[in-house]
């Protein structure tokens, strides 16, 4: 009889009861053609040089609590690219809404979506990266809400 080693096991087990099922990100990964590039950009765009570099793989520790920006060499995609930004939208808290819009784009960003309210305190928007990322940014009260919670802020 086989034996089923402990990541196996765990994969096929259900989620524990104690526990969320979905507990927090751990990276958001982006693919662009043009890792050089890819790198000279989000290292202007975070102020940091990325912590993590491997053949085709590039990472960034960023924000409050030091979640992972992976960028991907889009050979090892696996969905050819498209024409038009889609799929998921992950959006970072930023503190003004408008001021990062506005930065991202004077860096080579595009347009994706205006800043839009989506009430009680909640701004939204969004823009491409020079590779064909989106790049979602929320002011987030709950966000800051958490922090202060933690005495982050």
């Amino acid at each position: 009889m086989a034996r089923m080693d402990h990541q196996t096991a765990a994969a096929r087990a259900p989620p524990r009861k104690d526990t969320q099922m979905l507990r927090g990100l751990t990276t958001v990964s982006f693919f662009a053609d043009d890792l050089d590039a890819a790198r000279e950009w989000y290292t202007q765009v975070l102020g940091v040089e990325p912590y993590f570099v491997r053949d085709g793989y590039l990472e960034w520790r960023i924000g409050d609590y030091q979640h992972e920006l992976g960028i991907i060499d889009a050979r090892y995609s696996p969905h050819p690219g498209g024409t038009v930004p889609a799929g998921v939208v992950t959006y970072w808290h930023v503190d003004d809404v408008a001021a990062a819009r506005e930065h991202l784009l004077s860096l080579g960003a595009t347009d994706h979506q205006g800043v839009i309210e989506r009430g009680e305190g909640f701004l939204t928007t969004s823009v491409v990266d020079p590779f064909g990322n989106v790049v979602g940014l929320m002011y987030n009260p709950h966000y800051l809400d958490v922090l202060n919670q933690r005495g982050q802020r």
